[in-house]
């Protein structure tokens, strides 16, 4: 029996809403519109995000542009090293009228959470993060409490090596769907941004395009998306090949291959289409997976990057040849 697939009215209100999405980060973020398309693709994907690069090139921008642009609920949180984990997820207050105790609930409670430098943070305080990035909820004093529905963390973090960093844990950086690096802009970029915010700030007259509800409806729609047996098998072999590499002492764990099938997902979505391809699974497979590898001390000592292993292994591991047609495509040719 052939998979149930977004309708094209499903799909079509997919594309229109993520183009808008897209256009109204990109009147802020300029010049960078693959770095755009993969942060709404994480959105659509029900993922969480990770922005990694120096200081100054436009991580916490991104991440207000794309909370701007939707209609929704956004907690903002600045870790420091002194942050704790009752500051992410609320307190239980006692109120003496009543006697009895009330929740408070912290930034955590939003659908964007923005997460301002996070390996400024001690691991105690980043691992409040763990069970509200995996379990939408969060328990404080042995109470769970939900989520709201879409639930994103964008989360931004300077390099390692600077000042006043704590690496993040691996539980953690498996949470988190892609990373991505900003980047420097280009020279064009750059001076179209200088003339953009010489005497104005373009996030200040950002306007919603969409709202939580419709987001909502778009993850179900990218979900319902077609992977064909063949497509699935190639997502598993690339996981397996990061496994067995000699230069990873850590390979990717069985939820980064089902978050780099969501993202495939998205991604064929967002294109128009009802069915994932082994391109879209090539074209996130180092955002999707590097970041949740640990290099072994040989490849660390020469220098050898997980991005560059990732890199290497897609390129040895073979494509699917045949059987990643949609459904649509079978019954035309059946």
């Amino acid at each position: 029996m052939l998979q149930a697939v977004p309708t094209s009215t499903e799909l079509d209100e997919l594309v229109e809403t993520s183009d808008r999405v897209r256009a109204s980060i990109e009147r802020v973020i300029t010049g960078r519109s693959e770095l755009v398309r993969v942060t709404v693709g994480v959105l659509l994907a029900e993922g969480h995000l990770l922005l990694e690069d120096v200081p100054g090139v436009g991580k916490t921008t991104l991440a207000k542009a794309l909370a701007r642009s939707i209609d929704c609920t956004v907690g903002r949180i600045q870790f420091t090293p002194d942050l704790l984990p009752s500051d992410l997820t609320g307190v239980n207050i006692f109120r003496s009228q009543t006697h009895e105790f009330e929740f408070r609930p912290g930034p955590l409670f939003a659908h964007i959470v923005i997460g301002d430098e996070i390996n400024r943070a001690s691991p105690k305080t980043q691992s409040a993060l763990l069970e509200c990035m995996q379990e939408g909820q969060a328990t404080v004093d042995g109470h769970s409490y939900p989520l709201p529905h879409p639930f994103l963390v964008i989360a931004t973090q300077n390099p390692v090596e600077m000042e006043g960093t704590y690496p993040l844990p691996e539980a953690q950086r498996d949470r988190f769907m892609a990373r991505l690096a900003v980047g420097y802009p280009s020279v064009e970029s750059e001076l179209d941004m200088l003339d953009l915010q010489e005497t104005s700030d373009p996030l200040a007259s950002l306007q919603p395009v969409t709202d939580s509800g419709q987001i909502a409806r778009l993850i179900t729609t990218a979900r319902s998306l077609y992977a064909a047996p063949a497509v699935k098998r190639y997502i598993v072999d690339l996981v397996t090949a990061t496994r067995q590499d000699h230069g990873l002492r850590l390979g990717a764990s069985p939820r980064a291959a089902i978050q780099l099938l969501r993202a495939a997902k998205a991604t064929a979505a967002m294109a128009g289409r009802d069915h994932v391809l082994p391109d879209d699974v090539q074209q996130l497979a180092e955002p999707v997976l590097a970041h949740r590898l640990l290099a072994s001390t040989e490849a660390r000592l020469s220098g050898r990057t997980t991005t560059e292993t990732v890199r290497e292994i897609v390129a040895r591991v073979p494509l699917p040849t045949s059987g990643t047609a949609g459904p649509r495509e079978r019954r035309a040719t059946g």
